[in-house]
């Protein structure tokens, strides 16, 4: 398949008699763009505040990291107990991003507020989950520059902060689902080449990655426009539309793992994947000739994109969802299967 040049004047309804001007792009039921530059967004989860059960110890708190572009970030901090007071003096810190194809979603979504609350509690670190720019307003590379910010925030904030007293900077984990899962790839390859001292990034966790490209994989093909799934072909690619440069293609570079377009060495990496998600090729292909003691893979049967925050009402997903976890905490803290 040839490659085509994606816009963001392709005219959806150009009947529409909106004061914006007649709708351009779309996904529907999620977001709509008008010619004028004028962005609709359908609240589809809840934004919630910090507030958590005091049975699951861990407390929860909004940080600001730049008041210039409005990034802020939801910190999770475990409560330290006897035990672990005794036994861990400092805890690793996750730098989380968020899904929803670069254009829609927020730390502060319950989905979200949920499942990095247990994730905190499950695998004792602390977690820093990131409230980046958005696209279209904001295209890539914007979210990528807020990540890297955000890390190097954080050598400002290690000694400013009471929370900080208990993270080990020297363990810090990239973290994100989807375009998440993308930012916190391309974050980690942006700062390989950057001195970081005394902060330190141990490793990544991709949950289901956003990648893409021109050519249509199996996985693709296979899941295509199934409307049960959370993510589709027609939503993929306008997410792209939506995010990339203007006139830039499904080849741009953003839209391809880094190993696969230069030497750079990965860091350790935990790589989780669905089967029923129609980027599960592109996920085990960035994988493919990998020592395995650098990118370790997982692949859960049976579910699709999204599972772990959008499927809690199914039984596979949420038992699923809990063996992810364990998975993580397994590749955070070395021990089997993964050391």
């Amino acid at each position: 398949m040839g490659a085509t040049t994606l816009t963001h004047v392709t005219t959806i309804n150009p009947n529409n008699t909106n004061i914006h001007g007649p709708v351009v792009d779309e996904v529907e039921g999620l977001i709509r763009v008008y010619k004028d530059g004028h962005v609709e967004r359908t609240q589809v989860v809840p934004c919630v505040g910090t507030s958590l059960p005091l049975e699951l110890g861990v407390t929860c708190s909004d940080i600001v990291i730049d008041k210039l572009t409005n990034v802020w970030a939801r910190l999770y901090v475990p409560m330290m107990t006897t035990t672990t007071k005794s036994s861990v003096s400092k805890l690793p810190l996750i730098v989380y991003f968020h899904g929803g194809g670069f254009c829609i979603g927020s730390a502060s979504w319950s989905c979200y507020h949920e499942f990095l609350a247990r994730l905190s509690a499950r695998s004792r670190c602390l977690i820093m989950s990131v409230n980046y720019r958005l696209a279209p307003e904001n295209p890539l590379p914007a979210a990528y520059e807020d990540g890297v910010n955000a890390i190097l925030w954080l050598n400002k904030a290690r000694n400013d902060t009471l929370w900080a007293k208990l993270c080990d900077f020297s363990r810090i984990f990239l973290a994100g689902d989807s375009a998440g899962g993308n930012i916190a790839h391309q974050v980690a390859a942006r700062l390989a080449s950057t001195e970081l001292k005394p902060l330190e990034i141990e490793g990544a966790i991709l949950i289901q990655p956003f990648f893409g490209g021109e050519a249509r994989t199996e996985s693709e093909k296979r899941v295509g426009n199934n409307k049960r799934s959370v993510l589709t072909l027609s939503s993929s690619d306008a997410w792209w539309r939506l995010s990339l440069p203007r006139g830039a293609n499904r080849e741009h570079p953003y839209c391809k793992p880094v190993k696969t377009r230069s030497s750079t060495v990965m860091m350790r990496t935990l790589v989780c994947v669905a089967e029923m998600d129609l980027l599960m090729d592109r996920n085990m292909e960035m994988c493919d000739g990998s020592n395995e003691e650098v990118i370790k893979r997982v692949v859960y049967k049976g579910v699709g994109h999204a599972f772990h925050v959008l499927g809690k009402s199914h039984q596979l997903a949420h038992t699923t969802t809990l063996e992810m976890l364990c998975h993580i905490d397994a590749f955070i803290n070395h021990y089997e299967p993964f050391n």
